[in-house]
């Protein structure tokens, strides 16, 4: 069985841009409530995954400045410790179940590395547990 069918498209998933500042990253964030994000560039090319300790260790870094920093500094900028590793739209659901055993998503990316969706850890469980109630 191939990724492409537990995709979530792009236009349904919240994501961010490298350009975007720290303010507008924890604006969106808190907004959507999510503890993880997809980063993309301008190209629209997955770069990584932010996480709410990602954004905690760069405001440790930040004690003593204006909150006013927040704007200026830009997500590329950002240390991203545990980014999520993404698959090929037309990976295997071996690789895919791999990865969510250790992230509760999968970025997808084409050909081109270009950013087209995700596979949540929810969808592979239902899946799977479909798969289960069909063999009883």
């Amino acid at each position: 069985m191939n990724v492409a069918f537990f995709l979530t498209p792009k236009s349904e998933v919240v994501y961010l841009n490298e350009s975007w500042s720290m303010r507008q990253v924890l604006e969106k964030m808190k907004n959507y409530r999510y503890a993880t994000v997809p980063i993309i560039n301008d190209q629209g090319k997955y770069i990584g995954t932010i996480s709410e300790g990602d954004l905690l260790w760069q405001m440790h870094e930040l004690i003593g400045e204006s909150i006013d920093i927040y704007s200026q500094i830009k997500l590329k900028n950002i240390p991203l410790y545990n980014s999520y590793k993404p698959i090929h739209v037309r990976g295997e659901i071996e690789g895919l179940i791999d990865l969510t055993i250790r992230q509760n998503f999968v970025p997808i990316i084409d050909d081109l590395e270009h950013f087209i969706g995700i596979v949540t850890r929810k969808d592979i469980i239902h899946h799977l547990n479909s798969k289960l109630k069909t063999t009883k």
